[in-house]
């Protein structure tokens, strides 16, 4: 769901005042993806390549991270960081395959999520941010 569009089927929260609208189509709408890495050198390094390649608008770093899964027949644990992708739904597929490209984890952590509600303005700046002609 958008919010902070008008002309839509709307809900206004009367706690926040904040106008909700039921999207019209995908063009209102962002996904992120989720991945794990390493380090923040690595990281940061495959953010700039998306973002220099327009996969993404933006990805944020959230250092901290600890992992315990299966590998190998094995549990481990590892410190990482999650990574935060923001791009628009057409973009999000080819987004994960570069993105698995780039990993350097054999197997990698990837994953589309489509949020419930987005705000308009943000949308508009991711679709703008990948834009071809920027």
């Amino acid at each position: 769901m958008v919010f902070g569009q008008t002309g839509e089927s709307a809900v206004l929260d009367s706690t926040l005042g904040i106008r909700f609208t039921r999207p019209v189509n995908e063009l209102h709408q962002a996904r992120l993806i989720l991945s794990t890495f390493a380090d923040e050198v690595t990281a940061s390094s495959v953010i700039r390549t998306l973002l220099n390649e327009k996969f993404i608008a933006c990805g944020s770093i959230i250092p901290g991270v600890r992992s315990i899964y299966r590998w190998e027949g094995e549990i481990k644990e590892s410190a990482e960081v999650q990574v935060v992708l923001k791009t628009s739904p057409e973009s999000a597929y080819p987004c994960m395959a570069r993105l698995a490209e780039l990993h350097p984890y054999e197997v990698p952590e990837i994953v589309e999520v489509e949020p419930s509600s987005v705000w308009a303005p943000y949308v508009s700046w991711i679709r703008e941010s990948l834009s071809r002609g920027e």
